[in-house]
């Protein structure tokens, strides 16, 4: 079993930058690729980045990339999404995930709670 919470959601005016944490426990951190997901009110569960296991390797959505970026820190067993430039449409619940595969958007088998990100115009 891996748990995961997420922290570090609030309000932001548009344009401004906020910083998502997500702290692993359980089994070994760096066994697990880790993303980044968010979910709209009224919408489905969006993919938004990934990062591999040892934090060489990241990839994002169109609608994120160069405002959006993932990292880890393995010796803090954490995970980070910083995001700049921030839009409304960016307003969401944002969960972390764990995967043992990178580079799939599905195969995520462990989810934390949530954090909500709500961008104001």
């Amino acid at each position: 079993q891996v748990q995961l919470v997420e922290s570090g959601g609030g309000l932001v005016q548009a344009g401004g930058s906020l910083r998502l944490s997500c702290a692993a426990s359980g089994r070994t951190f760096s066994n697990y690729a880790m993303g980044w997901f968010r979910q709209a009110s009224g919408k489905e569960r969006e993919f938004v980045g990934a990062i591999n296991w040892y934090g060489t390797r990241t990839y994002y959505a169109d609608s994120v990339k160069g405002r959006f970026t993932i990292s880890r820190d393995n010796g803090k067993n954490t995970v980070y999404l910083q995001m700049n430039s921030l839009k409304p449409e960016d307003t969401a619940a944002y969960y972390c995930g764990a995967s043992q595969t990178f580079g799939s958007k599905s195969a995520y088998g462990y989810w934390g709670q949530g954090t909500q990100v709500t961008v104001s115009s």
